[in-house]
């Protein structure tokens, strides 16, 4: 378990190295620094067994929640309460001696953690064989590449049996198979009950990973929910520059961004036989029609939509500038009804379907995330996410 609460951390800034001398003088009244409070009164609770992303744009005091909940910081107000042994893998290089081999930074991080040379002589295998940087974990990690140093590091922190596991964007050095690799081991720590709080710009990771979400703007907590909502709030944020409050949607309760230059007001899913419809059946033909009205003059503006599956992965997208399609100049008043119609190549399960209207520069007019669920079915079972329309050809021969 892990409770930050009321937290807060400042820093106080100055433009030269003396200036912090100069203050100390008694007769000084003016100040010659100013404040920049990194965390304002910050509160996230992580249950047992919890996994949380934390996501945001740089500077918005990620990090720095995380290493006060691992203890590397001391908040400047407010309090931090954590129950269970903690492994963290924060900045790239923070922890190891670059003198001292990886062999010898092992056990000695794994000693700091509290465990026996017992019990670590018994998982260094695992280690090395996780990291697989082969002789090198006898070579002194300044020698290291940032890739080797960030897969011996976080190899380590997952086997000396952490109860807790903190991890910032450390693992973005890491190719494509170790990432994969960390993926799976972080699935099998969810699966163990192993509560984890981490910072990651992979925002398709988080819904997959995460029981829940936070999203972190200028020190505060901007936003707490399901992975979902947060992601969804936080890519509104980037698209719209808009505040993260957004507001409910009358379509459908989920949220929804953008400066109304246009107001979307209907949604519709048609299957083969022109009828709305909740499900399509994989391979026959679907009509998306988004209806929108115009409260102020636009040029070229843009409608499109997203289809995302249950883990909020996008799966197809398009617009109409993508298929080449110029709508032209729109009066406040006017009203236009967009279809994409296209032949469903999609593997049974459920998805979502989001919706946006944009100027041409990509700024949100009205974007709404998740407006619609449907529902793919089909007869065949497929693994994936397409499914191909033909039959698949398949032949065998056997080996002599």
């Amino acid at each position: 378990m892990v409770l930050v609460q009321n937290v807060s951390k400042l820093y106080r800034l100055y433009d030269k190295p003396s200036d912090r001398l100069r203050e100390l003088f008694p007769f000084r009244r003016r100040r010659l620094h100013t404040d920049f409070w990194a965390l304002k009164n910050v509160t996230v609770h992580v249950g047992a067994g919890e996994i949380l992303g934390i996501v945001g744009p740089n500077g918005s005091g990620k990090s720095t929640l995380l290493q006060v909940a691992s203890g590397i910081l001391q908040p400047t107000s407010g309090r931090v309460a954590v129950e269970g042994r903690v492994a963290a893998l924060l900045e790239l290089g923070a922890g190891f001696n670059p003198e001292f081999t990886g062999r010898e930074n092992v056990f000695l991080n794994s000693e700091i953690m509290g465990l026996s040379r017992t019990q670590t002589e018994r998982v260094f295998p695992e280690i090395a064989a996780f990291a697989e940087i082969g002789k090198f974990i006898d070579r002194p990690v300044k020698e290291y590449s940032s890739g080797m140093y960030v897969r011996l590091a976080f190899a380590t922190a997952i086997h000396v049996e952490p109860e807790i596991l903190i991890v910032d964007e450390a693992l973005a050095v890491g190719d494509a198979i170790f990432a994969n690799r960390c993926l799976h081991k972080l699935e099998e720590l969810r699966d163990r009950k192993v509560t984890i709080l981490f910072v990651s710009h992979d925002l398709g990771l988080v819904k997959r990973l995460c029981h829940r979400a936070v999203l972190m703007l200028k020190g505060e907590v901007a936003a707490e929910g399901t992975p979902g909502e947060v992601v969804n709030r936080y890519v509104g944020l980037v698209h719209g520059q808009q505040s993260v409050a957004a507001e409910k949607s009358d379509l459908t309760g989920n949220y929804r961004h953008g400066d109304r230059a246009s107001v979307i007001t209907r949604i519709r899913l048609i299957d083969d036989d022109g009828r709305e419809t909740p499900a399509v059946r994989a391979g026959d033909r679907v009509r998306i029609e988004v209806t929108a009205r115009y409260e102020t003059v636009v040029h070229n503006p843009i409608v499109g939509i997203l289809i995302r599956n249950r883990l909020g992965i996008e799966v197809f997208g398009t617009n109409t500038r993508i298929e080449g399609r110029d709508l032209g100049d729109l009066a406040a008043g006017d009203e236009l009804t967009i279809s994409f119609s296209f032949l469903c190549f999609l593997t049974r399960q459920e998805y979502t379907l989001t919706v946006a209207t944009q100027h041409s520069d990509g700024r949100s007019q009205d974007w709404l995330d998740d407006a619609l669920q449907f529902t793919v079915v089909d007869d065949r079972d497929t693994a994936g996410l397409a499914r191909f329309h033909t039959d698949i050809e398949w032949d065998v021969r056997r080996c002599a």
